[in-house]
């Protein structure tokens, strides 16, 4: 019998439910590479649990991840594939990853700039930060909370990079989301404590989709009213699950408590490029660079950046998982409706139930080495 040349049916589910949610029209497809990456083939025989894997970065880590999840799909952010192949082999370590994930049966789609422009996305979710209109005490579950704080204090005790008797630092991540576990409530929740403002993309996308209108690339918040840089930089911490710290830059002729705001340019991951002309107050990104980071504070302007792929994590489970959760619920019903008479399929489609999970293993590569006195 000839191999099938069709992908799992619970997969073909998840690329439909990403698809109707950040349709690939909305990606910047001059640079960027979206949609089905890796399209692993339905083998009956093998056949995978109806889980998808959410990541930011597809890892060599992540991969074990999924594999030992026996997930039918990843939906991974950034592309693993983002420049054209010429071989596929063993000793590049992210073709292997693809390699390997296929052996298994496990596809990839990536979104990356279809989530970043759509309406109610990253750029959104950034934006919502900044204003208050989402925090994490509005999705955090109190309890996890705790067990985040006990799990922070001990740390220092499994990191292979310490010196467990005379600790003289801490390399602090990201909150993964073992220790910061998100409640699965609407996506609608918000603050009341919303600070009155204005947002837009500052590219608008065009022409503009009819299902996702004011879609576009980053975006601007236009507050009604000042607001002090150091709330700015509570809700901020509190937006993100209060990380360790993050990079600010400001005019060198200031200091924090001078600073007032009233616009913002937000832009996940790297900044610059989309950034850099705007007549804003705030620079709000994942990175950029020293010397645009410069040119920023030198017009008078305020950079906080949050290490690349930080400025984008927290959107997978706050958001993008609850998402899923209903979208798939659709298609999946949809997907087993229509392939009910495929005798290949009978097993696979008997299996209602599925599975979002958000890596746990998913991280900036980026910590924060935090000092402390010597310990005598």
């Amino acid at each position: 019998m000839s191999a099938t040349t069709i992908s799992a049916p619970f997969s073909q589910a998840v690329v439909r439910a990403m698809r109707k949610l950040y349709p690939q029209a909305l990606a910047d497809s001059s640079w960027d590479n979206t949609g089905l990456l890796l399209e692993a083939p339905f083998v009956p025989s093998r056949r995978q649990s109806n889980t998808v894997l959410l990541t930011i970065d597809l890892t060599k880590a992540v991969a074990d991840e999924a594999i030992a999840l026996n997930s039918s799909i990843i939906v991974a952010y950034h592309p693993i594939i983002f420049r054209g192949l010429k071989a596929l082999t063993l000793a590049n370590s992210q073709q292997q990853t693809l390699l390997r994930l296929a052996s298994h049966g496990i596809s990839v789609y990536s979104p990356h700039t279809a989530i970043d422009a759509a309406p109610g996305g990253l750029g959104d979710w950034l934006a919502d930060i900044v204003t208050g209109t989402r925090s994490s005490d509005d999705y955090a579950d109190s309890d996890l909370q705790s067990e985040s704080q006990a799990s922070t204090k001990g740390q220092s005790d499994e990191d292979p990079f310490l010196t467990v008797k005379r600790p003289t630092y801490t390399l602090n991540h990201h909150p993964s989301q073992t220790t910061l576990r998100l409640a699965k409530l609407p996506s609608t929740t918000v603050n009341t404590t919303t600070v009155p403002h204005a947002r837009r993309p500052i590219i608008p996308h065009s022409p503009e989709l009819a299902s996702h209108p004011g879609a576009g690339m980053g975006r601007i918040v236009q507050f009604n009213k000042p607001q002090p840089l150091p709330i700015l930089l509570d809700r901020i911490g509190k937006g993100l699950n209060n990380p360790k710290g993050f990079p600010i830059a400001i005019p060198q002729n200031a200091t924090l408590s001078d600073i007032s705001i009233q616009s913002v340019g937000i832009c996940a991951g790297s900044g610059g490029s989309l950034l850099g002309n705007l007549d804003v107050d705030l620079l709000f990104t994942g990175e950029m660079t020293h010397h645009e980071a410069l040119a920023a504070i030198e017009k008078g302007q305020v950079v906080i950046s949050l290490f690349h792929s930080n400025s984008e994590r927290g959107f997978l489970a706050e958001v993008l998982r609850v998402q899923l959760e209903e979208t798939v619920q659709e298609e999946w019903a949809k997907v087993r409706e229509e392939e009910k008479d495929n005798k290949e399929f009978k097993e696979a489609l008997a299996e209602v139930d599925f599975e979002v999970e958000v890596s746990e293993v998913d991280r900036d590569p980026y910590g924060i080495v935090v000092l402390k006195n010597d310990v005598e």
